[in-house]
């Protein structure tokens, strides 16, 4: 198993190496955000209708019969003193994103997930429903069929679920009704912000929109934002990031390894640098033998009794034959691979031996757990 597992990881080890020996260049737009270009959470309060008998039960979710009683009320339905309690309808929060820019009659897309205690809400449809942004106005309403992943079924002695079928999404399932108020063709300064904020990336982004107007626009404010200045190009903002998002540079990246506890996956980046250290492993294995025996009193015994009596055995087997390593100081993500592949290591096993090498100050790297 050891071998295969080297096997494998020596091969996903010279494909990844390939990737990462190079210098990847990226555009700009893929690493920064413009200051005050950005999306607005929306979230709104609805009802799913139409479920096949799998929606809110009225008793244990009292707020769907009085926001079904209110919705019939607007529509002329006079439902006071009724006394109704379908199954066919599902309490739902309904959540999208309003995009910069967006002009009123625009769609976004929206997620519907249910509040309540229904089963399913496949073959529903959202009734409108108004979508709210952290100021209390309404800047969107949704409403359409909702398309709900996943399925449940059970029977009397036993169930089965799949996925999450109280949740589902409608594409382009509202439409934008107030526009946010944003001159940005009128700003005379434009702030520019790194999703991952760093020294060196930073100034390589200043040199490189300063070579490409020719004069010193872009100053290096702090790690995560360079300022441009409008005065004097000629240009305006939306001409002016026309000109820059698409100007490449190289980022840095600081030396990481993101480990995934439940899944046993270990990502390193490409420059993580180790000291010098010694790995030692060893099989250690503990058997414990539970070997009860009766006994029995003497023969024409009055006062004697059949016992059961305990015997433990326990043996302690330390395989001789214990795996060692030495890594010498200095090498690379290559070299440490290579090293940890010369144990015969499992993926788990390989996880506990970065920490405890974190742990003893020889992985000079960001350890990530998730």
């Amino acid at each position: 198993m050891f071998q295969n597992f080297k096997l494998f990881f020596a091969t996903f080890l010279a494909g990844f190496l390939m990737c990462v020996d190079a210098a990847a260049e990226v555009r700009l737009k893929d690493i920064i955000n413009i200051e005050g270009v950005r999306g607005n959470d929306l979230v709104g309060y609805g009802l799913v209708v139409g479920l096949d008998g799998t929606g809110d039960g009225m008793r244990n979710s009292p707020y769907t019969e009085e926001a079904l009683s209110s919705l019939l009320e607007r529509l002329g339905v006079n439902v006071q003193g009724e006394d109704f309690r379908p199954r066919n309808v599902a309490a739902v929060v309904v959540t999208g994103t309003l995009p910069p820019f967006a002009r009123a009659g625009s769609q976004i897309d929206i997620t519907v997930s249910a509040i309540g205690d229904a089963k399913s809400l496949l073959g529903g449809t959202l009734i409108m429903t108004p979508l709210h942004a952290g100021d209390g106005q309404v800047y969107a309403v949704a409403q359409g069929p909702v398309l709900a992943s996943g399925f449940s079924a059970e029977g009397e002695a036993a169930s089965v679920k799949f996925g999450a079928p109280t949740s589902g999404s409608i594409p382009q399932g509202a439409r934008i009704e107030r526009e946010i108020d944003f001159d940005f063709g009128s700003m005379e300064t434009l702030r520019l912000s790194l999703r991952s904020p760093d020294f060196t990336t930073a100034a390589r982004i200043e040199t490189a929109i300063n070579t490409a107007f020719g004069k010193p626009i872009a100053t290096l404010q702090d790690p995560g934002t360079i300022e441009l200045a409008m005065a004097g190009t000629g240009l305006s903002p939306v001409h002016m990031i026309g000109r820059i998002e698409n100007l490449s540079i190289t980022p840095e990246q600081k030396a990481r390894i993101v480990i995934d506890q439940k899944s046993g996956t270990v990502v390193l980046g490409a420059d993580v640098k180790i000291s010098k250290f010694a790995v030692t492993q060893g099989n250690l294995t503990i058997t414990v033998r539970e070997t009860p025996f009766v006994s029995q009193p003497n023969p024409f015994s009055r006062r004697g009794e059949t016992i059961v009596l305990p015997d433990t055995t326990i043996t302690v087997d330390q395989n001789p034959e214990r795996r060692i390593a030495e890594v010498d100081e200095n090498v690379s993500l290559s070299d440490l691979i290579e090293g940890l592949n010369a144990l015969g290591v499992g993926p788990r096993e390989l996880i506990d031996i970065l920490k405890s090498v974190k742990a003893a100050g020889a992985l000079h790297a960001e350890l990530v757990l998730m």
